[in-house]
Formats: C-alpha cells, structure tokens, sequence
C-alpha cells in the first residue's frame, strides 16, 4: 500500500491536475486497464474463468448494479469483496465530510456551504479503496434507517429545525457515496425495506419519511442471493430485480483441479496434507454435489471441503501429539473421523433419514478408490497382495504411529515398490511415505485385492477373507 498524496486544499487539487471521475468510470478504467496489461483482475478465485468472471466484467464495463445468485458457498461474497480491487488507491474527499463527497462536487447541505465559505481553501482529505466497500448481511430486523436514514433525535435536540435537512442520520447507501455497497441474502430483506432501496438504484437519491432530500447518489449496489426456490425465506421483489442491470448466476468448481485449488487456498491447516488427501476431500464433495441422495437446492458449500481438509490436519496433529512424532502428516485413516463431524453440514432427501452416514460412507469410499486408481495407475501391486495373503497384517489407525505403518509394511525383497508408490504422490518424509502407502492399501482394498477389519479405532489390512 503505497502513502496517501500530499494535498491538503482544494486548490493544491486543482494545481495537481486531479480529474473527477465517476464511480462507474473509475471502475470500468481500471479494469480494462488491468486487461490490456494482462493482470487479473480476480486473485484468489477459481472455477469461474470461462464463465462468470467475464459477465461480471462486461457488468462492469456497461456499469450495471450486479445480483449474484448461487446455493452457498460458491464463493459470491469474496468476488463481491475483490470489486475492491478496481477502486483507486486513493481518492480526495472532503475533509470531514459525513458523505465522503469529492471536493469538486459537495452534494450535502453542509459541505456545499463550507466549499462556498472557504473557498479553494476547503480541506482535503485521502481514502483509502477500502474505505470505499461497505457490506451488509441483510436480515430480517434490518430497518430503513440501516439502509437509507432516518431523523436523528440528537440533532434536533441541538435546536435545528425537525424539518431541516441536516437533521437527518444517514444510513449506509448514502455513506457509501462513490463507493460501493454489498447486500448479502438480499430476498431476506423485507420487501417494505427493499421498496425503500427503488429510489437508490434507478434515480440515485434518497427519500427519507417526508423531508425532500435529492442527493446525487455516486454508488454501485451489488447484492448476492440464493436461489429462491430453495430458501423461501424472502424474494426479491420485482420491481428492485429490475434495477439490477445484471443478473449473474454463480456455480460450484467444474474441474476437479480448481476445487482442490480452493480448499489448498482457504483452509487453515494445523499439520501436513497431502495432496493425495486433498483430492480425495475434493472428489468426495464433488460426488456430495452429484448424489440424488442429498438435497441439491442447498448444495453442498465449499466451506464443507474446507472444514473438512482443517479437521483431518486437526486429526493429524493430534495424533502426532500423543505418539511423540515430529510430523503431523494426515493419511486416509483420518478421513473418517472429518465425516463423523461434519456429517450435519450436508443436507439430505426427505425420503433418506436413517441413511445419511451410510450415503456419507459410500462417496468417501468411492471418491478414496477414484484416489487411489488415478495416482497408482500402472504400478504392479503383487508381491504386496501376495504377502498379505500369505499372513503378514498392517496395522493402521488414528493413534498410531506413522513410524508403525511403516514397520508393520511386510519385507518385499528387492522390490521398489514403496518407493515408487512415495514417488508418485512426492512424499519426501516418513509421515508421507506412511500416508502414501495407506492409500495404496485402501485402493487395494477398495479393489477387493486385500481384506480389512476395523473397529473404529485400529484398522488391519491382511489377506481376502
């Protein structure tokens, strides 16, 4: 972040060269300029590339207000978040000022008289692009006075008039002139508030109870929803969806790649992840998103993959805690366990109580085999499967050891097996290796080449029974 200009006055403003943009220019020069020079304009969002970042951009270009509609967790509150990134760095206001007006433009009664009092001596102040987001998660006790405004008592009672303008408490639209305001759930607005917003979005002035107050509004509205035939909370009422000039459905991740992108960029790990383990979260959600057990208007979250990957790392360090390992690496062992907690976060059919843990365990089975085909395809498992046919067991489990996995791994001759299983997922470390050679295990299992038992605690792999 680079300093504030060095302009204090008005006239030193004008003496700079400083241009007035409005906000929708400002927006759409920016981001044009970050097109023609290859940046992107998006950091930190995936999947969205082909298909919503573009309209969202040509939103921009034509400066339309812009509605989000998407099931949850698909990232639509930190696109709206990274608009913050078009702003300029720094913009002059007037210093003071309640509305953050532009000192070549006051539109309050009280800034409009002290531009004509001082003169080109009027101060000037800097802020910041973020200064310039105000974000409100809409519910159902929001008032008008949030929003727009109301009378503030405080000011009457310094003996103004009832009926002067600057009486009034401006709500948040209006403090956020020349910046922009985002609306999360906004069907659970109340309509009588959205009604109150009509004005904002197409006139851009304000009405607040009987005073006549036209302040030309400089602001982008963007708002987010989910779809309303699953929340029947709330909608948005016609006429306001009709302000919006741009409605944008989001999506969850299409490519596996991207989805394992996102949980490697938002989760918050306390110990070593593998990526073979990241993949498996990933393809697990995926499957969550596909199944017609599970109630597809809700969707299955990104937050779900995401909780999911912090709490097998939790797992992991836990269990390196105990056994006095200096790793906490997680291996497939610890997947189960992510499901027992997390198993609320999905939502399912009505006609599939009873069923849900079996549902559960069935994707993560699935998504581990899918896994486990796809890193070791090609290598020759043999001389593995034959000595666990021939009595030799592994033992696994959350409390043990990553040092006993691999002690308990049955002697193979010359072979170089185990390497090539580390060499394929990269795993450098005992820790890794040990969670490496788990997963083979269990797509070998998966595969019905080996037999398991497990009592929720200790997991043997041995011969087929």
């Amino acid at each position: 972040m680079t300093g504030a200009p060095d302009i204090a006055t008005l006239s030193q403003l004008r003496a700079s060269g400083h241009e007035q943009k409005s906000l929708r220019r400002e927006l759409r020069d920016n981001l044009l300029a970050k097109l023609a020079a290859g940046e992107d304009p998006w950091p930190g969002l995936h999947g969205f590339e082909q298909t919503v970042l573009p309209q969202v951009e040509r939103a921009l270009i034509a400066g339309h207000d812009i509605v989000l509609l998407g099931e949850r967790g698909q990232g639509k509150t930190r696109l709206l978040r990274t608009l913050i990134g078009l702003l300029d760095e720094w913009t002059p206001v007037i210093e003071g000022s309640e509305l953050g007006e532009h000192p070549y433009e006051p539109i309050t009664p009280a800034s409009v008289r002290r531009a004509a009092e001082l003169g080109d001596h009027l101060p000037v102040a800097w802020r910041h692009r973020s200064e310039r987001y105000a974000e409100k998660l809409a519910t159902p006790d929001t008032s008008v006075a949030d929003l727009i405004g109301d009378v503030d008592p405080m000011k009457v009672a310094e003996g103004r008039h009832l009926g002067d303008p600057e009486t009034i408490h401006y709500g948040l639209i209006p403090r956020s002139h020349r910046g922009i305001v985002a609306i999360n759930e906004l069907p659970d607005l109340a309509e009588r508030i959205q009604v109150a917003m009509l004005n904002v979005m197409e006139e851009r002035d304000i009405q607040i109870r009987g005073y006549v107050v036209r302040l030309p509004l400089d602001v982008l509205v963007v708002a987010s929803a989910n779809p309303e035939d699953y929340t029947n909370r709330g909608r948005i009422i016609t006429p306001l969806k009709d302000r919006f000039g741009a409605e944008i459905r989001t999506h969850y991740p299409v490519d596996l790649a991207d989805e394992i992108a996102v949980i490697r960029q938002e989760a918050n790990l306390a110990a070593t992840v593998p990526d073979q383990i990241v993949e498996i979260i990933a393809r697990f959600t995926r499957h969550l998103r596909e199944s017609s057990a599970v109630d597809q208007r809700s969707g299955v979250s990104a937050r779900f993959s995401i909780a999911a990957a912090e709490t097998v790392a939790a797992a992991a360090l836990h269990r390196a805690t105990i056994q006095g390992e200096a790793e906490a690496v997680a291996r497939v062992v610890d997947l189960a366990g992510a499901v027992d907690v997390l198993g609320g976060k999905v939502e399912f059919e009505t006609g599939e109580e009873g069923r849900e843990r079996a549902v559960l365990d069935h994707l993560l089975r699935t998504a581990t085999a899918e896994t486990a085909r796809e890193a070791f395809r090609g290598l020759d498992f043999r001389l593995l499967v034959e000595a666990l046919a021939g009595g030799v067991l592994v033992m696994t489990g959350d409390q043990v050891s990553a040092a006993d996995v691999l002690d308990a791994l049955p002697i193979l001759g010359e072979s170089e097996l185990y390497d090539e299983v580390a060499a394929r997922v990269s795993a450098a470390s005992a820790g890794e290796r040990a969670s490496a050679l788990e997963l083979a295990l269990e797509g070998l299992y998966l595969a019905k080449r080996i037999g398991k038992d497990s009592d929720g605690s200790r997991t043997v792999y041995g011969e087929t029974p």
